[in-house]
């Protein structure tokens, strides 16, 4: 029964594993995205916000 389980648990091993690093692949993807949207965001913000105050003077 010991014998059983062992290989229960190493034939379980490597999916779990392959898992856990697409799940840790993704994740870093989507934050990547999240951070590089909210950069972008605030750029175009003061870029609005310049040429709405060069536009109000003329």
């Amino acid at each position: 029964m010991d014998d059983y389980w062992a290989n229960a648990i190493w034939s379980l091993t490597p999916t779990v594993l392959i898992g856990l690093i697409f799940w840790f692949v993704m994740r870093s993807l989507l934050r990547a995205d999240r951070s590089e949207r909210d950069a972008y965001a605030k750029i175009e913000a003061e870029e609005r916000a310049k040429r709405a105050g060069t536009d109000s003077a003329v």
